[in-house]
């Protein structure tokens, strides 16, 4: 993220508005998005490789068997929303942070921080209609937006608005599967054809598309999809989730909570939470599904809700052991590499989609539909690997990652110096 930074130059002139040295950084915050940018690939993935459904409804289409399912059962408890929740986070206390070293040389924020997010908005409409339709760079513009006029609000009060929020977003979907048996029945067939158990000529056109389509073959299926995760998932779900995230997120920055302020104890304590009381909720809800035989309905809306808030005690877990690590002088070392990825967490999350389209679309390898969720785990971890050696080789010749960079000369306005 980028950051304000007061000027070294003694002169008299004016303050000037500048991104962080790489001195000025707070480690623990780019450790923690370093690994947040790598776990999210995790779950990405899935929906470069299958058709997008079965991130909701495994069970409908193949590579459920064996351990194949055990790699999806896994992924669901430590992954799905813990690394969105984490980046969330990490967005509130990236804006408290942004806005805080500009005010700290006399001059507004706001103008820096709608030009970043206006921005990271076009960024999202690029990725989302031209890459991807799973982009989160436009809900978390979208977020910015509003979230930024709370950024001075004390921390006990952002932590109890940013769960009010949730809170908004979890009832949605509860009232949504409580009262489904009241919907139209044209209403509940087309959400189970577009959202739960598509029929077979969906299935081939998706396959048409993406794993033997032209680039605007797949441009134009990946529209309409990209429209409704912007436009209605977006308010239904996501301005709710991510919002309500970046407000807890600036109170835990200001806690000093991600920027490893608080005590082992206090770190340690996250821990046993998340393992001892956020794994078990994830895992009940999943039980919950096969009770209910995977019925669509509760098991999209209703049942999705034990993940929905268990997933912030595992995020929290996650967030005290890297906080431990980076207060750990014998072992600080060892997460380098992340700081790194973190640095160019942007750079890194776009360059996944391109590697995710290239093997699995028709424009690259076309092996869409075509590898298990084994061979998924294979290619994450070696994208892995790739990301953290070569993002510290990167950063000891350019001060950002190529997106930071251009995200940060965007809105200052003027080009940044990139090479070291």
């Amino acid at each position: 993220m980028s950051d304000l930074v007061e000027p070294t130059d003694p002169t008299p002139s004016p303050p000037q508005a500048v991104p962080a040295t790489i001195s000025q950084r707070i480690d623990s915050l780019d450790v923690l998005r370093g690994f947040a940018v790598l776990g999210i690939f995790v779950m990405n993935i899935q929906t470069f490789a299958m058709f997008s459904h079965t991130y909701f409804n495994p069970t409908h289409y193949g590579m459920w068997d064996g351990v194949d399912y055990y790699v999806w059962y896994l992924s669901h408890v430590l992954a799905d929303q813990k690394f969105m929740t984490i980046f969330s986070l990490l967005f509130g206390a990236g804006i408290v942070l942004f806005t805080s070293r500009k005010e700290e040389i006399g001059k507004s924020a706001r103008a820096f921080h709608y030009r970043r997010m206006g921005w990271l908005i076009a960024f999202g409409l690029f990725h989302g209609y031209l890459i991807w339709e799973g982009d989160i760079l436009f809900l978390y513009g979208v977020c910015g937006l509003w979230v930024y006029l709370l950024r001075n609000v004390r921390p006990s009060r952002l932590l109890v608005v940013g769960l009010l929020v949730l809170a908004i977003g979890s009832g949605l979907a509860m009232m949504s599967g409580l009262s489904s048996p009241y919907w139209p029945e044209e209403s509940r067939e087309s959400f189970i054809q577009d959202s739960w158990q598509p029929p077979p000529e969906s299935l081939a056109e998706a396959t048409s598309a993406y794993g033997n389509g032209t680039f605007w073959e797949q441009v134009k299926h990946r529209a309409p999809l990209t429209l409704v995760w912007q436009t209605f998932v977006l308010f239904f779900w996501g301005v709710w989730r991510a919002g309500g995230l970046m407000l807890v997120g600036m109170a835990l920055y200001k806690l000093g909570v991600v920027s490893a302020g608080r005590s082992i104890k206090t770190y340690a304590s996250m821990i046993a939470l998340g393992a001892l009381a956020g794994i078990p909720v994830v895992i009940y809800g999943i039980q919950e599904k096969f009770a209910h035989d995977w019925e669509p309905f509760y098991s999209f809306f209703v049942a999705t809700q034990y993940n929905y808030w268990a997933s912030l005690l595992v995020s929290g877990a996650y967030i005290g052991a890297v906080m431990l690590v980076c207060k750990t002088d014998a072992l600080r070392h060892l997460v380098r590499p992340f700081a790194a990825a973190g640095r160019m967490a942007f750079s890194n999350y776009i360059a996944q989609s391109l590697v995710g389209s290239f093997i699995f679309y028709g424009t690259g390898l076309g092996y869409y539909n075509e590898i298990g969720r084994v061979g998924q785990i294979v290619i994450v971890v070696s994208v892995w690997i790739v990301q953290l050696i070569v993002s510290p080789i990167w950063l000891k010749h350019f001060r950002f990652g190529p997106l930071e960079w251009v995200w940060r000369s965007l809105t200052y306005k003027q080009r940044q110096s990139f090479r070291i």
